[in-house]
């Protein structure tokens, strides 16, 4: 969070982000041993109805002595309170920071008692003040347990993402009740060569209590349980889980089961856990982190993002629910009743709500301000494109810039609007205008990861002569690339829109001024269900056959 003095221009963002939705947010965790490339990553999808999407940043500075700083809540905008400013803060674009460290979020909620409203400290400022103010994925774990200690946490119950060139590691963080200063939390080191993932519930389960290289917790984790009558057992049986965040058929269902396919995606045997997937075992726990069965670049983890259960039995492409055209969407609420009986849309990672995600690399073989690369989107996940942003870069592309549109107000040059406007086409007719956005995300995406090494060896070149020259390089190639991908995003829904109009598909024909038009209509398995539900109203009788 910031000075007062900056406070006026992030208002426009906070105010316009709202709270966020029940089961938002996936984030994806890869270690050095798990990448092709030695790289660590993390992801975040922040998914929210009311999340405008733009890409944050925050310059680094130096504080005098006494200098206070606001906290305001980043859903609801409402200001908590204050507390003593850092001597210096370290320069954020997005979240990551300029030594690499990188920090996402999935809610859990947890036990609804244990929210603390007089805290200070919310669980977005938790995550923004722990950049500014970390140098390692450790260090933010202790500023931001430190934080809520002493001045209280003031959300529900979190996962925390937290990663830097070298380490990865979960923190999972519920308060202890109104009134009562601090929180319960453990944080788990993610082993080399493994996958993790979370997405809204707590999974940390039990953990080893005497291995502070890979393992830290709040010392009254447990007394804290006992204390409320949450548990009885030996403290070696505590998971903290089970105790803080009890599972039900919904947290297995709507949020376990993305963690489940991303898990699926990349290791074999996870059939073993399809129950665990559905909810009907809730005994079958998955793991914390697996060991995939082949290592991952970040082209595979962007792609592990757009998944919406595609080859499973959840597949949202696939019923009736998906209309004519395939679509893998569902309009909320997430349950729904017919005849008194409830029935649910499946909650997958790519979803319609995403306000912005990221891929967040970073790579210990090169300088902090040359190795970290967030890969930054807006909107959906299955359609947008991940641009590259150098963790140094001093300015952000005007296409993504705070202030440019809100939620309730359009702008021409945002790159959220144009982006859903894509997106928002492609849901009229999903098989096959979706298809015209992938080609052109391929595209962009594959033309950046070729950039990359070359950016990266030219910033390296200008950094003997200075680290200044090279910061200026990565800012520049980084705001270009963010005006590129937003300009052809722009023209591609222009083009789109032409060529899909009124139901049409249309080409231009050489030499002629009206184009070819095809007319694909509908799958027959689409009209068999029309049939189905007309029954003859719908039928031409025989006499009237040409």
């Amino acid at each position: 969070m910031l000075q007062r003095s900056t406070l006026i221009a992030i208002a426009t963002v906070v105010l316009s982000v709202g709270v966020h939705d029940a089961w938002a947010c996936t984030n994806i965790l890869v270690t050095k041993g798990a990448s092709k490339d030695g790289s660590t990553m993390i992801t975040y999808a922040a998914d929210s109805h009311t999340l405008f999407g733009e890409l944050y940043f925050r310059p680094a500075a130096t504080f005098a002595p006494g200098t206070m700083m606001d906290i305001v809540d980043w859903d609801g905008g409402q200001f908590r309170g204050r507390i003593p400013q850092a001597a210096h803060t370290y320069a954020v674009v997005g979240n990551m920071n300029e030594y690499q460290v990188s920090i996402g979020e999935t809610t859990f909620g947890g036990r609804p008692e244990l929210e603390d409203t007089t805290g200070i400290i919310d669980y977005g400022s938790l995550m923004y003040i722990a950049l500014q103010r970390a140098r390692s994925a450790r260090e933010a774990i202790h500023v931001m347990t430190s934080l809520v200690a002493q001045y209280g946490y003031g959300s529900s119950g979190e996962s925390f993402s937290i990663s830097d060139p070298r380490e990865v590691w979960i923190l999972e963080m519920i308060g202890k009740g109104p009134g009562k200063t601090g929180a319960v939390w453990v944080a788990r080191r993610i082993p080399d060569g493994a996958i993790s993932g979370h997405a809204n519930h707590a999974r940390i389960t039990t953990f080893p209590k005497n291995d502070t290289l890979n393992c830290l917790f709040a010392p009254d984790v447990i007394s804290v349980a006992r204390d409320r009558g949450y548990f009885t057992g030996e403290d070696a049986d505590f998971s903290f889980s089970d105790t803080y965040a009890p599972l039900d058929f919904e947290g297995a269902r709507f949020c376990e089961a993305r963690v489940w396919a991303v898990f699926n995606r990349v290791a074999s045997g996870m059939d073993r856990y399809l129950d665990y997937a559905r909810g009907t075992n809730l005994t079958n726990r998955m793991p914390l982190w697996i060991t995939p069965d082949r290592k991952v670049d970040v082209h595979d983890v962007m792609e592990l993002m757009r998944d919406y259960f595609q080859g499973t039995e959840f597949d949202m492409s696939r019923d009736a629910g998906a209309g004519a055209f395939g679509c893998p969407y569902r309009w909320r609420p997430l349950t729904w009743t017919v005849d008194s009986l409830q029935y649910l849309n499946e909650r997958a990672i790519a979803t319609q709500q995403t306000g912005f995600s990221f891929v967040a690399q970073g790579r210990s073989w090169l300088p902090d301000h040359i190795g970290g690369i967030l890969w930054f989107g807006v909107d959906d996940i299955y359609h947008t494109v991940y641009t590259p942003m150098y963790c140094s870069m001093t300015a952000v592309p005007h296409a993504f810039e705070v202030g440019n549109g809100s939620m309730m107000e359009f702008s021409d040059s945002s790159a959220f609007w144009v982006f859903n406007q894509v997106a928002n086409l492609s849901y009229t007719r999903f098989n096959l205008i979706s298809a015209d956005i992938r080609a052109k995300q391929g595209e962009l995406e594959a033309k950046y990861l070729a950039l990359v090494p070359a950016i990266d060896r030219a910033a390296l070149e200008l950094t003997k002569s200075g680290k200044g020259a090279a910061v200026q390089f990565l800012t520049d190639f980084s705001v270009a690339q963010g005006q590129a991908t937003f300009s052809v995003w722009k023209d591609l829904y222009r083009s789109l829109f032409v060529k899909y109009m009124d139901g049409n598909v249309k080409a231009k024909v050489a030499g002629q001024v009206n184009p070819k038009v095809v007319q694909p209509g509908y799958s027959g398995e689409w009209k068999r269900r029309v049939v189905q539900d007309a029954g003859d109203r719908l039928r031409v009788p025989a006499a009237a056959k040409h």
